[in-house]
């Protein structure tokens, strides 16, 4: 029986995309899975995922993670140029790694920033879902997916926002937000 992959969506305004991607990589990893993570915004600081998903790699090359992008943007503004040039970048990349046969399972945090921001379009994000082989896993993460992406989809979650300590004064801590 031939493997079928899936799509799947983590978005929503909560908390907690990249963390269950991250969670899903590991497990991906731990059943002997090779994973890639390609990261579309992060790229200016340095992350505690950063340095474990390392050691792991260390261990057998079975996963990596890239940070592509070049911190978060808004709508707009000026430095996009920048910020679009690294899209690009990270588009290609993610096509290699969907493409290469190397992977299991693709993860391709905040893409649907990416594509909110303008920094995608959601043609470029619906042409690189066409390339995906069946076998291969695919997530896309961050929020605002596009009607497109959620209709192709195998699987959405949505990290639905209740209660943030933001929201009474405490500043997010490494660690736990990042």
């Amino acid at each position: 029986m031939k493997k079928q992959g899936l799509l799947l969506v983590h978005t929503g305004d909560g908390k907690g995309k990249t963390t269950a991607a991250l969670g899903l990589a590991l497990r991906a990893w731990g059943d002997g899975m090779r994973v890639c993570i390609l990261q579309f915004i992060k790229g200016s600081w340095e992350y505690g995922e950063l340095r474990a998903i390392e050691a792991l790699a260390q261990a057998d090359g079975r996963i990596q993670i890239t940070q592509c992008g070049l911190g978060f943007t808004r709508k707009g503004e000026k430095k996009n140029v920048a910020h679009r040039r690294a899209a690009e970048a990270a588009l290609e990349k993610a096509r290699v790694a969907i493409t290469c046969g190397a992977w299991d399972l693709v993860i391709l945090d905040e893409l649907n920033y990416a594509v909110k921001f303008g920094l995608v379009s959601e043609a470029e994000l619906m042409a690189l879902l066409d390339l995906r082989p069946l076998g291969l896993h695919l997530l896309i993460t961050g929020r605002d997916a596009c009607p497109a992406l959620i209709e192709r989809a195998d699987l959405v979650t949505e990290m639905r926002l209740v209660k943030h300590p933001f929201q009474q004064g405490i500043k997010a801590q490494k660690g736990i937000e990042f």
